[in-house]
């Protein structure tokens, strides 16, 4: 038997490349790291051990069009040290629980029965995202 040993990555098809890098940068953190020159655009981000990589798509995106945050729905999961850290930081990108545009809409769950609390939102594409910690410090 064949025994994995950790996800290396997670691929993300995105219509604006430059839209998504931005908030994938700017929102979330993360850094971007060179990408292989293949004959596709795309890009690619370090996330601790493993990476996300975007790939440009033409066709829509299946499961965008409501832009709602179903948090059984598919979706990659973020871990970060401070929950409390990382919320500030998205409420001072406009986020909240509040918020009437999708786009910037989050739902929070601080005291999840998953044991670590869990911020869930939309990348531009209404990819749903989990940002959670070990604890809710």
């Amino acid at each position: 038997m064949v025994v994995m040993e950790a996800i290396h990555h997670v691929t993300l098809p995105v219509k604006d490349l430059e839209r998504s890098i931005r908030f994938y940068t700017e929102v979330l953190g993360l850094k971007q790291i060179v990408r292989p020159p293949f004959s596709f655009p795309g890009a690619w981000f370090e996330v601790g051990n493993q990476q996300l990589h975007l790939t440009v798509v033409s066709s829509p995106i299946p499961n965008t069009e409501s832009r709602w945050i179903d948090t059984k729905a598919r979706h990659v999961a973020f871990r970060v040290k401070n929950i409390t850290e990382a919320l500030t930081w998205l409420k001072g990108k406009g986020y909240s629980e509040e918020q009437t545009d999708p786009a910037f809409r989050l739902k929070i769950n601080l005291n999840s029965v998953a044991g670590f609390p869990q911020i869930f939102l939309l990348d531009p594409d209404g990819h749903l995202l989990e940002i959670n910690s070990e604890s809710s410090h």
